[in-house]
């Protein structure tokens, strides 16, 4: 029963208020394609949850709420890419875009982090793949804030050392050992 009672709003939202939706992702978006996906996905979101008995009203509040969480989710995720795209770029390789060239560099990086210490390369992987700041990769990796420095700082000098200089990143530490006494 509740099926058909979901139906009956879902059918009369999209054939009463379709438009009037499509027009809010649009003012959101700007794009015709961006804004018919907003409401699609904000109505598969909003009828795989709704209540029963949720009268047309409320539904439409419902996926207007949907439509803007994507519209967000999808800035947020642009945004976040524009900061992390750079990751996978490869200095002196703006003219060709040759896939060898790609898959040549991946197994380089590949090869160099197989020479870490286990603990090096997760701190790595953590710092510059997934981006995290060193006080979060330490909470994950449930060390200090300094031992992760300390892997950071030890793991970029091997891989400097087989790939070339990493980027300075603004929180990189360089560790010296003690001098002998």
């Amino acid at each position: 029963m509740r099926e058909a009672a979901d139906d009956d709003v879902l059918g009369v939202l999209a054939r009463e208020r379709g438009r009037a939706l499509f027009g809010y992702a649009y003012l959101l978006c700007g794009d015709p394609r961006t804004s018919e996906d907003l409401v699609q996905d904000a109505l598969v979101r909003t009828f795989a949850r709704l209540r029963a008995g949720t009268d047309v009203g409320h539904a439409e509040a419902y996926v207007r709420a949907a439509i803007l969480r994507g519209h967000l989710d999808a800035l947020r995720r642009r945004q976040r890419w524009a900061t992390v795209r750079h990751l996978l770029h490869v200095p002196g390789d703006e003219a060709a875009r040759d896939p060898a060239a790609a898959v040549t560099t991946g197994a380089a990086v590949q090869d160099a982090l197989a020479t870490l210490a286990p603990q090096e390369r997760v701190a790595v992987v953590l710092r510059h793949v997934e981006d995290l700041t060193v006080p979060d990769v330490a909470d994950r990796m449930g060390l200090a804030v300094g031992t992760v420095k300390r892997y950071l700082s030890t793991a970029s000098a091997k891989l400097a050392t087989r790939l070339g200089p990493l980027p300075d990143d603004g929180e990189h530490v360089v560790v010296h050992a003690r001098e002998a006494r």
